[in-house]
C-alpha cells in the first residue's frame, strides 16, 4: 500500500478548496476539484486545474488534463472524488486519465455510486497507474456530503439553520421576518445558501415572512439555490416574493396529492414547478417522501430555513444531518417563539445526538455548527 506524503496532503487540500468554488452549482453532480502536478528538480509545478462546471459538466478531471496538455504525461493527478468509470452524458474520466499518461492518482474519497464504486480506481490500477486513496478524506467529505447522502441514503444532506436570541427565542408570533442577528451573521447565511443545492421552508414561513430566499451578496446573486416550499394545500400566495421571482430563480412547491387542481395550475402559470407528494397520517406532506423525490431529481444538499414547526418535525424524524445555529446578543422578550423541545434536546451536547464541530464569531453574534454523531446516524 502506497502512503501519502505531506506534499500529497498539501495539494489535496488545495483541490478541496477549489471544489468549494462551485458548491451548490453543479447538481445533479457533486462539485469536485482536480489538480495536475509534476515533480521537477526545483520542486512541484502545477500544470492544470479543474472544478466541476456549472450544471455538472464537464467534470473536473478532463478540464485539468486539457489545461495541462502533453505535460500531464508522467504527472500526478489529485482529485477529491474517485474518477467515474461509466459512460453517461460524457465519456468516463478514467479513460481521459489513462489516455493523458498520468502516472499517479491521489484520491480523497471513493465514490459510493454503484456505477463507479471502486471500479474507477480498479481501472486506473489495471492501466499501471499508481493510486493513493483516502488523502484528506474527512475534509473532502464535507463538500461532498450532499452527493454521499443522495447516493447512499436516497435523500439530500439536510442542514437546519436557526437563529436564536440571547433569551432563547427564534421569533415572535405576531412579527414576521424578525432580525435576530446582525449583518455579518446574515451575510454568512447567504454564503451558506449559495453553497446549497436548495433552500427549504414550510408554507407557514412563506406566508408570515414573505421571504425571497435568494443570495443577495454583491457578485453572488447568480448562486441563488432552488427554493422549495412544503405546501400541502398549495396555498403559496400568488403575489408574494417567491411567486413573483419564480422565473428568475427556480421555485418548487411540494403539494399534497389532494391539493386543488386550480391552485396547482395558478402556481404553475407563474413558472413554479409543482410536485405532488404523498401525505402522512397527519394529513401533511410526508417529509421522507419529499426528500426522496428531491434526491431523485438530483438535489444533494438542502438548507432548511423554516420556522419552529418544520425544525421540530425534521429533527424528530432524524432527518437533520447538521444544525447551523446563530446566537444573537439581543432579546426578543414577550410573545417569543421558543426552540421546540426536540431541537433543544438535539443541541444538548451532553445527551443529544449532535456534537459541536466548530464555533466562530460574526461581529457580536456567534455561529455554532453541530453535526450528528456517527453513532447517532
Amino acid at each position: 500500500m502506497t502512503l501519502a506524503t505531506d506534499l500529497d496532503r498539501r495539494f489535496m487540500a488545495a483541490a478541496i478548496r477549489l471544489a468549494r468554488r462551485n458548491l451548490g452549482l453543479t447538481a445533479p453532480n457533486p462539485s469536485v476539484g482536480a489538480l495536475v502536478v509534476e515533480t521537477t528538480p526545483d520542486g512541484p509545478r502545477l500544470l492544470g486545474r479543474g472544478v466541476t462546471a456549472l450544471g455538472g459538466r464537464p467534470h473536473a478531471e478532463p478540464q485539468a488534463l486539457t489545461q495541462a496538455g502533453e505535460a500531464a504525461r508522467g504527472a500526478t493527478l489529485y482529485v477529491t472524488l474517485e474518477p467515474c468509470s461509466h459512460h453517461g452524458r460524457t465519456p468516463p474520466c478514467c479513460d481521459a486519465v489513462i489516455a493523458a499518461g498520468i502516472a499517479r492518482v491521489v484520491v480523497a474519497v471513493g465514490d459510493p455510486d454503484p456505477r463507479v464504486s471502486g471500479h474507477g480506481i480498479a481501472r486506473l490500477r489495471a492501466a499501471g497507474i499508481e493510486v493513493v486513496e483516502g488523502v484528506c478524506a474527512e475534509e473532502a467529505r464535507e463538500g461532498l456530503a450532499g452527493h454521499l447522502a443522495r447516493v447512499t441514503r436516497g435523500r439530500p444532506w439536510l442542514s437546519l439553520k436557526l437563529a436564536v436570541s440571547a433569551d432563547g427565542a427564534i421569533g415572535r408570533r405576531d412579527v414576521g421576518n424578525l432580525p435576530v442577528t446582525g449583518p455579518l451573521a446574515r451575510a454568512h447565511t447567504h454564503v451558506q445558501r449559495a453553497e446549497a443545492d436548495a433552500v427549504l421552508i414550510g408554507i407557514g414561513t412563506a406566508i408570515i415572512d414573505d421571504p425571497e430566499l435568494t443570495v443577495r451578496l454583491c457578485g453572488m446573486e447568480s448562486a441563488s439555490p432552488t427554493r422549495i416550499i412544503l405546501d400541502t394545500g398549495a396555498r403559496l400566495p400568488l403575489d408574494g416574493r417567491l411567486a413573483r421571482t419564480a422565473r428568475d430563480v427556480p421555485v418548487r412547491v411540494l403539494v399534497g396529492e389532494r391539493a386543488a387542481a386550480d391552485r396547482r395550475r395558478a402556481l404553475a402559470a407563474l413558472g413554479i414547478e409543482v410536485t405532488p407528494v404523498p401525505e402522512g397520517a397527519d394529513g401533511r406532506i410526508d417529509p421522507e417522501a419529499a426528500l426522496s423525490i428531491l434526491a431523485a431529481g438530483g438535489i444533494g444538499s438542502v438548507m432548511v430555513e423554516g420556522g419552529a414547526e418544520i425544525a421540530a418535525v425534521l429533527v424528530e424524524r432524524d432527518l437533520v444531518d447538521e444544525i447551523s445555529l446563530y446566537t444573537g446578543v439581543g432579546s426578543i422578550g414577550p410573545d417569543a417563539v421558543r426552540l421546540p423541545a426536540s431541537v433543544a434536546f438535539a443541541l444538548d451536547t451532553e445527551v443529544g445526538p449532535f456534537a459541536v464541530v466548530r464555533r466562530r464569531s460574526f461581529g457580536p453574534d456567534t455561529h455554532t455548527l453541530y453535526r450528528r454523531r456517527a453513532s447517532a446516524a
